[in-house]
């Protein structure tokens, strides 16, 4: 007898153990249902209700019971797998919903041969009220569709809809509340670097769920009863990877990634670059993956430094694709100066054609790095498009012919009403336009940049002014007069299309300006519109873009500007087939846009940082002059009393400060950095980042740093250049460039310094230099800089004969420095 207590105990403790391992959340709404089944059926501890419990959930005008003795017992779900509901008709599962918000629906498929029903054959839709799920859904082996689905309202009906002369089949169903925190409304566009805002309101089809470097880890061991498979089948060359585990090691972060993100055993074990000790060693890992063309995709990695003996040694980048997602990785700063930390990131991956999706991992080309690469886990899972569907067919099922019949009587009556308003609003709409003819019907309200973060004034109509493009603030417009100066947002009229949305070209009473309309649909750069409208209201420059006004009705984000004829500084280097711009023209457009920065940085009382300067971001007028532009990512830089402000990395893939990313302190040499890449991207008029070329030639900035520290910097110069740059100006430019990449920001010229040099590059080109050719290094950043790092805001543009006595030079943005490099650089001023 005591020995049965004692084995009582063990037993009930063992269970209890096995509780508290897998349970770390506990769902409001947990349904659990084996269909067909007479009674209850426990499966890894948990227990799915019988189908005679069950049946007060379905509505259903036709089904059967099923069964069968031949369930595969290799499956986790074999027990599950024994029984079947099979529907005949279109029948509904509706739950009640205790708490609103993100659940699993899982959907367990086991085909077998029931009296004259063979499931082999059966072919269906699934879908909830607002999300298809499956469509034209047929299956002939064992399979779990997993779903995630946010949901409103505080029923949910799932539908299951035959084919024409099919029916449906389901052995198990699972609806169960999933934590808020799993998915969060932040992860990154890829390519763009913009956050995509929205994931909350997608529903999800988990397409695969990997443990990288580890074993299968069954839904019994995972705290919301998710399967990782392995990752050998997936890898594209095994004998490039070798496995690692230290799930001992594995730490979970206060805020971030938590056992329900996922279980030690994902974040303790890694699939690793195979090095084999080779210091040389110079080749991605990658995994591939079957996907559906046509959506996009949630990419979620999981990692955790569980190889490292010390912080800052492993430095790795990411891809997607061909497309460098991160670079360079360091998970010892992003777990906060930490090893065997779980971190998790996510992206977004368009949709597209393919029907493969990859994934890679590779050593970083850092200077002094030892090749090394991990991946711990990986989440890929598909989005509904743009009808709320996951299988790209079909619509959300209806109830009955009958309901049809009164949903076109009821519809019939809508479009009836709805004809009536209709007119009323033309008729509004056509008076407002007549009265905007006779300049009666604007009137702008000033921007308000002092009182909060609200911008949201209301709207005011009478018979007072119109907007000018020549204003000095920017003012708030009504939402019907940029409907009306972009031809109702025409889409002939896109000038350009960018992370935050489509810009236009409208037409106001007196100019051309540029439309960029955010997404509409969504909240998506909400920070980032703010953000562009207090920055802006504040600047009057000649080299940055001026803001002209804003909208913020129904709801939407609107921006608009001064129109830059000649578009982005990027198209007429690259990839649109415009004319080569000569060098003159190219020096003139770096010293605009350095003008411009260096106005940014020195021009107020605290320094503002653009943090994404990018040849996208340079824009040019009709007479090709340079004005720097979109300031979303924008932040005032540090105290008086500090050296750095401490912010999340944000900027763009290959113009990213290397030493912003590690240490996540962001100066205005970060922006130095970025404009350095600049230069060379103008020089060599090539994309930043292409995964096409070489791999020592994918990253222009090292690979043209390369170049320029052996001295044949001409060896790689856009060829359109070939024979028209003097050397001299040439070795200047390349001077300058160089140290603007320079490792740490400390050892980087202020914009000022870099703004001198690139003038003195521009005089170079124009006159021969006749003395000692020392006076062409870059040592004369350290000698110029001091009169020219803090020009005034005051339009004095007198300057001193005299080239080292500059007076007050405000702005920069009205004087040429050729009187000063004039005194400088021809013979007979010396």
């Amino acid at each position: 007898m005591g020995h049965e207590r004692f084995g009582l105990f063990i037993w009930v403790w063992s269970v209890l153990c096995l509780v508290c391992l897998s349970s770390g959340f506990n769902p409001t709404d947990n349904y659990l249902i084996d269909c067909g089944s007479s009674t209850n059926t426990t499966v890894g501890g948990r227990v799915f209700m019988g189908d005679n419990l069950a049946s007060k959930y379905l509505s259903s005008s036709q089904s059967v019971l099923a069964s069968t003795s031949k369930s595969d017992p290799s499956t986790d779900y074999s027990t599950l797998y024994q029984t079947a509901r099979i529907l005949t008709s279109v029948s509904k599962f509706t739950f009640p919903i205790g708490r609103k918000g993100r659940h699993w629906i899982r959907l367990y498929f086991y085909p077998f041969v029931y009296t004259s029903y063979n499931m082999n054959l059966a072919n269906f839709a699934v879908s909830t009220q607002n999300h298809v799920l499956l469509s034209n859904f047929s299956v002939t082996t064992d399979v779990v569709k997993e779903f995630s689905v946010n949901l409103t309202s505080d029923k949910l009906v799932l539908t299951f809809t035959p084919s024409d002369n099919s029916f449906a089949f389901l052995n198990a169903l699972e609806v169960v509340s999933v934590p808020d925190e799993l998915i969060i409304d932040d992860a990154t566009r890829l390519s763009t670097n913009q956050n995509f805002l929205g994931l909350l309101w997608q529903a999800l089809e988990t397409v695969y769920r990997v443990n990288m470097g580890g074993p299968m880890i069954s839904f019994e061991n995972d705290t919301l009863g998710r399967t990782w498979v392995p990752d050998q089948s997936y890898l594209v060359q095994k004998n490039l990877a070798t496995n690692v585990s230290n799930i001992e090691a594995v730490k979970y972060p206060q805020d971030g990634a938590t056992p329900d993100t996922a279980p030690k055993t994902v974040y303790g074990t890694c699939t690793r670059m195979n090095s084999e000790g080779d210091p040389n060693s110079n080749f991605n890992i990658t995994w591939e993956f079957d996907v559906d063309p046509g959506f996009q995709y949630l990419v979620r990695f999981h990692f955790c430094d569980i190889v490292s003996k010390s912080l800052n040694q492993l430095y790795f980048n990411l891809y997607i694709g061909y497309v460098i997602a991160c670079q360079p990785v360091d998970l010892s700063v992003l777990a906060t100066n930490q090893l065997a930390v779980a971190l998790y990131m996510d992206y977004v991956v368009a949709s597209n054609t393919n029907n493969k999706l990859r994934v890679s991992v590779g050593p970083s080309p850092l200077h002094g790095t030892y090749p090394d690469a991990i991946l711990n886990g990986l989440e890929i899972m598909k989005m509904n498009n743009s009808d709320g569907s996951l299988s790209g067919l079909g619509s959300v099922a209806s109830d009955s012919s009958a309901k049809k019949k009164v949903g076109v009587i009821v519809g019939v009556s809508i479009a009836a009403a709805f004809a009536v308003v209709l007119a009323a609003f033309l008729f509004v709409c056509n008076r407002r336009r007549r009265l905007a003819r006779q300049g009666l019907s604007k009137t702008w309200i000033p921007l308000s940049i002092n009182g909060g973060n609200s911008h949201t004034m209301g709207s005011k109509y009478s018979n007072v002014t119109t907007a000018s493009i020549n204003s000095n603030l920017g003012y708030r417009f009504p939402f019907v007069a940029v409907q009306e100066a972009t031809n109702n947002f025409d889409e002939s009229w896109v000038i350009g299309i960018g992370g935050f949305g489509k810009v236009y070209k409208g037409v106001l009473n007196d100019g051309t300006v540029a439309v960029k309309r955010g997404n509409p649909k969504s909240q998506q750069g909400l920070a980032e519109f703010r953000t562009e409208i207090e920055m802006l209201s504040q600047f009057r420059h000649r080299h940055l873009v001026s803001l002209i006004g804003y909208c913020d009705e129904r709801n939407e984000m609107i921006l608009i500007y001064e129109y830059m004829e000649n578009g982005t500084l990027k198209s007429h280097l690259y990839g649109s087939g415009l004319p080569s711009l000569s060098w003159k023209q190219r020096l003139e457009i770096c010293i605009g846009a350095a003008r411009g920065l260096h106005y940014l940085h020195t021009g107020y009382a605290k320094a503002v940082i653009h943090r994404d300067v990018k040849s996208a971001n340079i824009l040019l007028d009709e007479n090709l002059m340079a004005k720097v532009a979109d300031f979303g990512l924008s932040k005032t830089g540090p105290e008086i009393d500090q050296t750095h402000v401490s912010t999340a990395v944000k900027g763009s893939f290959g113009y990213l400060d290397p030493e912003y990313f590690r240490r996540q302190q962001l100066t205005e040499k970060s922006d130095v950095y970025s404009f350095g890449v600049v230069l060379f991207e103008i020089l060599c008029a090539r994309p930043v980042i292409d995964p096409t070329l070489p791999r020592e030639m994918v990253n222009l900035a090292e690979w043209a740093m390369k170049w320029q520290k052996k001295g044949q910097l001409e060896q790689i110069i856009d060829p359109a250049l070939v024979g028209k740059i003097r050397p001299d100006s040439l070795r200047k430019f390349g001077e300058t460039a160089e140290k603007c990449l320079a490792d740490f920001g400390v050892d980087r010229p202020s914009m000022g310094d870099v703004l001198w040099n690139l003038e003195y590059a521009f005089q170079l080109e124009e006159a021969v230099i006749q003395g000692d050719p020392d006076e062409n290094s870059t040592n004369m950043i350290g000698e110029l800089s001091p009169q020219v790092n803090n020009f005034g805001q005051h339009d004095d543009r007198s300057v001193s004969t005299t080239p080292f006595e500059v007076s007050s030079v405000d702005d920069l943005s009205g004087v040429s420095m050729s009187k000063v490099f004039s005194q400088l650089v021809k013979s007979e001023g010396r």
